[in-house]
């Protein structure tokens, strides 16, 4: 007889279901988990027998729970786990054959028992997630929680330890006709509240305001998706189902019914054993096939880095520094013949040292900008920077960087010496043009003060020349990425952020861009030796990176497969300049660099989707949608233009400069977001082709 496991580790509970050939569920366990004893620890390898350490005691617990049938791990014909506490180490404990999200664990075992569900909210002790079938993308959605411990059952655990009750017995204590309210904004004030009042109402009347809270959180937070469905069964399982008082304010909140199946406590590990099942049918017929990518040493990148250490390290010390953003044109720098340090990149060079971000965003706070403020801009305030001749900046993309910059002006004395162009967002306005002009013009009167001479009109000329070049290899580069089999890794190629580049205008850019559209070249004859263009998935990267740490990237294009095409900062959007009218140019090049301008950006990433047969796009939320590149407002408008060409768009929150902050459901959002890309592309979750 063929036995399937499904395990699922979460942050306060192991769930374990054991399924035969015909489902049957054979037998169930949901149990929670307690810290070990603390003391020093020596792994004797026997796991079963000791359950000294974390992991040693739930491979013990999952023993237990076999046994209770007479079985054993050598019986078991295949083991799926899934959960938040599923890292590599676990292999080495519990062995197992397949991984999958949480996600598509929980969605797989709800279709077991409601095929005709089309929404499931999943509450669980570290985070909420919400699932709903997208009929026109033909697959499921998902959204989680992110940092916060509202809407979670950690969060009723804390309220029952501070009323001096069971968790178990909150829902028989509840006034269900009370009107107290505490706030759904976060757990901290609403256990806050809960303090406050416990002496002051009856028990009843607070639980109730909790379980409220506790509902609506679950809706602020995830609930969003429900908005877009179109009636159906909506599912509530997970830990906190158990409570059917959150279950039953859920149900006035969403305005529908909603079903707590018999096993919403174990419905995540009945989900992993029959994807156990799944898989080890597929496994017998079907190959995991790794993409590879083409053997080319990509000299033009050492080149890039080789000429990018020069700058910033500024080997050419007789020249004046000039800071800059992100934005403000490299060709009219270039022209001028000085030293450029632009202030976000050279913040980002700090990011892979979190000791020396945490330092500086310390000191930014003690000045009064908060985390409301860029932290690329933060963490300026707290380098030792050299003095500028002269520093320019634009209104966008942060106007908060304006603040930053005049603060900056003031601490190193140039408050004379700094100007920061107005940036229209309105790139269709010829008058949002001439206004963008007359304030380039009036920052190259005040660099011409500053530095004590003009600006060279040719060698302005010649540097829109060169920059015309470099634009020129780049959108090769762009069509040869857009219309081949996956080229070049996207864990390398978005740290070079071309359109950020102070080469710009010089030839350096024009000799890399070069060399990078020969390197192309000869990783399509490669790979299309070997990948048909709809052989794997096809992703667009959106926005930045996490500077810190490839770790995200690399388990998107290594542990799932799933290869980057395109990052939208390597894009060259913008008509070629105007050699004779450079100034001008220049200003429509800003507005229409895309990045700038919400509408038109979304414009380029249909048609770059559209033309590149892209299956996905992702976008990195710098600042959790803070930033205005990445801000809920056009994350909002993007998502709802990708679904109508039937693309679906993964949000991933987190802060490019500090990982602290990043969610522990990062890695979860990704895989789910990829396993439900296999099942549209290849027919199941695992990838198996």
């Amino acid at each position: 007889m063929n036995l399937f496991l499904g395990i699922d580790i979460g942050s306060t509970t192991v769930k374990m279901v054991v399924i035969d050939e015909d489902v049957n569920i054979i037998n169930y366990s949901y149990q929670r988990t307690k810290a070990v004893e603390t003391g020093g620890l020596s792994c004797s390898g026997k796991c079963t027998a000791c359950g000294r350490c974390n992991m040693g005691a739930i491979r013990k617990t999952v023993d237990d729970f076999l046994s209770e049938k007479g079985f054993t791990l050598s019986d078991i014909t295949c083991t799926v786990v899934t959960g938040s506490q599923i890292t590599e180490d676990v292999l080495r404990i519990i062995p197992y054959d397949r991984k999958v999200s949480e996600i598509s664990a929980h969605v797989t075992g709800a279709l077991h028992f409601y095929p005709d569900a089309e929404a499931i909210i999943d509450c669980g002790g570290q985070d909420s997630k919400c699932m709903v079938y997208n009929e026109k993308m033909g697959l499921w959605t998902s959204m989680m929680s992110g940092v916060c411990a509202a809407g979670t059952g950690s969060y009723l655990d804390n309220v029952a330890l501070k009323l001096g009750i069971p968790v178990e017995q909150i829902a028989d204590n509840v006034n269900y006709e009370s009107n107290v309210e505490f706030s759904s904004v976060c757990a901290v004030l609403s256990a806050t509240s809960v303090n406050k009042f416990k002496n002051r109402l009856p028990m009843g009347d607070i639980l109730a305001g909790a379980c409220k809270a506790q509902a609506r959180t679950i809706l602020n937070s995830v609930g969003q998706l429900l908005l877009h469905r179109c009636g159906g069964r909506v599912l509530f399982q997970g830990g906190v189902a158990s409570n059917r008082a959150v279950a039953y304010y859920l149900q006035m909140l969403v305005g529908s019914e909603i079903t707590v199946p018999q096993y919403h406590q174990v419905m995540g590990a009945i989900g992993a054993a029959i994807l156990a099942k799944q898989y080890h049918t597929l496994s017998d017929t079907h190959v995991f096939r790794k993409i590879q990518y083409a053997p080319v040493i990509p000299k033009s990148s050492a080149l890039r880095v080789q000429y990018n250490k020069a700058d910033f390290m500024g080997s050419e010390k007789d020249k004046p520094l000039v800071w800059r953003n992100l934005f403000f044109p490299m060709e009219i720098l270039n022209a001028f013949d000085v030293r450029t340090l632009t202030m976000e990149t050279y913040a980002a060079l700090h990011g892979p040292d979190q000791k020396s971000v945490k330092h500086c965003m310390d000191i930014a706070a003690r000045k009064g900008f908060d985390q409301q403020t860029c932290s690329f801009l933060r963490v300026l305030e707290g380098l030792d920077l050299e003095r500028p001749a002269f520093a320019v900046s634009t209104s966008q993309p942060c106007q908060q960087g304006e603040r930053i910059f005049d603060d900056l002006a003031s601490d190193y004395g140039f408050e004379d010496r700094c100007y920061s162009v107005h940036t229209p967002l309105n790139a269709d306005s010829s008058h949002a043009v001439e206004q963008l002009t007359q304030g380039l013009e009036e920052a190259i009167d005040g660099l011409e003060r500053a530095l004590g001479r003009k600006l060279d009109t040719e060698r302005l000329r010649q540097a829109c020349i060169l920059s015309n070049q470099a634009a020129d290899y780049a959108r090769r580069c762009s069509e040869l990425r857009f219309t081949c089999p996956p080229l070049v890794r996207s864990s390398k190629a978005v740290y070079e952020g071309l359109v950020f580049s102070q080469l710009w205008g010089r030839q350096e850019l024009v000799d890399i861009q070069k060399m990078h559209y020969e390197e192309l070249l000869r990783c399509k004859e490669w790979a299309e030796q070997r990948y048909g263009i709809n052989d794997t998935h096809r992703l667009l990267w959106l926005h930045l990176p996490p500077v810190y740490s490839r770790d995200i990237l690399n388990y998107l294009e290594n542990t799932c497969n799933a290869p980057i095409i395109f990052e939208e900062i390597n894009y060259v959007g913008w008509e070629p300049l105007d050699v004779n009218d450079p100034i001008r140019s220049l200003a429509r090049k800003i507005l229409t660099s895309g990045l700038l301008n919400p509408k038109l950006r979304i414009d380029y990433i249909r048609k770059e989707v559209e033309h590149a047969k892209m299956n996905g796009v992702i976008l990195y939320t710098h600042g959790f949608g803070r930033c205005n590149l990445a801000d809920r407002p056009f994350t909002k408008r993007l998502k709802e233009m990708l679904e109508g060409i039937g693309v679906p768009l993964l949000t991933l929150e987190g802060d490019c400069m500090d990982a602290s902050i990043d969610p522990c459901s990062t890695t979860t959002k990704i895989e789910s977001f990829i396993e439900s890309l296999n099942s549209k592309r290849y027919g199941n979750l695992f990838g198996l082709r």
